[in-house]
């Protein structure tokens, strides 16, 4: 190998452990976020493929540091129906991932978490009341929804986090709920990935590689995540919806154009 290469090899690894350490702290704080950072900023170093695969395994990892603490705040039967329904969704996801146009699905996807956002905004705006009560079938919806969007596109956040901001939820209870959601379902589909899709050694590597990082922004973030307000949290929701569907709008704008 060249100078040159080992320079760029060097350079890529630093762009990968800053990003998964960044998101990693923004997934603390929040409760969500990981792949919305990680996603778009990987793909310099990583092709699509393993940029998933790789939000998936270390989000995985990530959730066993930021969930100690937080038990008590996890609504129990909600975050079972959200994996319920999840299951549901899991392998029509599986099978998109495989044959669906993946610009239309991103634009799809990006245009409707936006229009979501936008109806979040407005209600916090008029200061009104939820605009939906959380019910076991809702419950078990947005769980299928979630489900389909991780094995797609590594992005199970935005239908979940939508869900409980309109129905009001208590920040702590929708962060807790949040993380213990995204530990087991990440998990679900990342087996699922390397029994019918498969994981690259090269995959487990990088991510093997990364995981220290991504732990280590997962303590800088939870203090930061506890002193959140509720008016705080909201913003930093409504904020990270946005940036999810613009990501996902400009992907498929990319990937319509090649």
């Amino acid at each position: 190998m060249t100078e040159t290469g080992i320079v760029v090899g060097a350079l890529s690894w630093v762009g990968l452990a800053a990003t998964t350490f960044a998101a990693a702290l923004l997934q603390a704080a929040s409760g969500f976020g990981f792949a919305i950072l990680a996603a778009p900023l990987f793909l310099p170093f990583v092709g699509p493929s393993q940029a998933v695969q790789l939000v998936i395994i270390l989000t995985t990892a990530l959730t066993v540091v930021v969930l100690r603490g937080l038990g008590d705040a996890i609504a129990r039967g909600l975050l079972l129906r959200l994996l319920l329904g999840s299951l549901v969704g899991l392998p029509f996801g599986l099978i998109a991932f495989r044959w669906a146009d993946p610009a239309l699905v991103r634009g799809v996807i990006g245009a409707t978490v936006l229009v979501f956002a936008a109806a979040l905004a407005l209600s916090r705006r008029r200061r009104a009341a939820p605009l939906l009560m959380l019910t076991p079938a809702r419950d078990l919806a947005a769980g299928a929804v979630s489900g389909l969007a991780t094995a797609l596109v590594g992005m199970s956040g935005p239908p979940v986090l939508i869900y409980l901001l309109f129905a009001g939820a208590a920040p702590r209870t929708v962060r807790a709920t949040l993380l213990a959601f995204f530990g087991i379902s990440y998990l679900a589909t990342l087996l699922a990935h390397a029994a019918f899709v498969g994981v690259p050694a090269a995959t487990w590597i990088s991510a093997a590689i990364l995981v220290p990082f991504a732990l280590l922004g997962g303590l800088v973030g939870r203090p930061l995540g506890d002193r959140l307000g509720a008016e705080a949290f909201a913003v930093l929701a409504l904020v990270l919806l946005g940036v999810a569907a613009l990501y996902s709008l400009a992907a498929a704008a990319g990937l319509a154009g090649r």
